[in-house]
């Protein structure tokens, strides 16, 4: 069964980007901290051209693993760091663009980790979006089977 985390209190959550979402990043890193969660910057500290992949597979990686609780996946468009955070079987990353979708994507989908595009989000939204993300909680029950057969698919 999947468990539903401790939304309360202090998160860890890490956060990657390519170089088109490096600014978006750096405000959500510093608005995360300034909430009280522990914010991981997986990089890039730079805005010189980097390959998203790269960066998604390492915020995949640091859920997956437990060293963050969630993820925060930022690229261009969010869908190509989206796809490469989803590559791996134990994350569900939802693409994103206002809080509705964000809030749906833990309370229907229990998503570890949510993308989103720096050219298309404007930063009061990526914040209320994370806001929202962070503040809903997996609603379990019809959705809990649907969950379980995205990390065990029957191909």
């Amino acid at each position: 069964m999947t468990q539903t985390p401790d939304t309360t209190a202090p998160l860890t959550i890490a956060l990657a980007s390519d170089h088109a979402a490096v600014a978006l990043k750096a405000e959500l890193v510093a608005y995360l901290a300034q909430l009280g969660h522990a914010p991981i910057d997986l990089g890039p500290a730079d805005d010189s051209r980097v390959d998203y992949p790269d960066y998604g597979y390492k915020l995949a990686e640091a859920v997956a693993s437990g060293v963050a609780r969630f993820g925060v996946a930022l690229c261009g468009s969010g869908i190509g760091i989206s796809i490469a955070v989803n590559r791996h079987p134990a994350l569900r990353c939802a693409l994103v663009s206002e809080p509705l979708s964000a809030a749906l994507a833990r309370e229907h989908n229990n998503a570890n980790a949510i993308a989103m595009g720096a050219r298309l989000t404007g930063p009061d939204m990526a914040k209320a979006c994370l806001d929202a993300f962070l503040s809903a909680e997996f609603g379990g029950g019809r959705h809990e089977g649907r969950v379980e057969k995205l990390s065990n698919p029957a191909f």
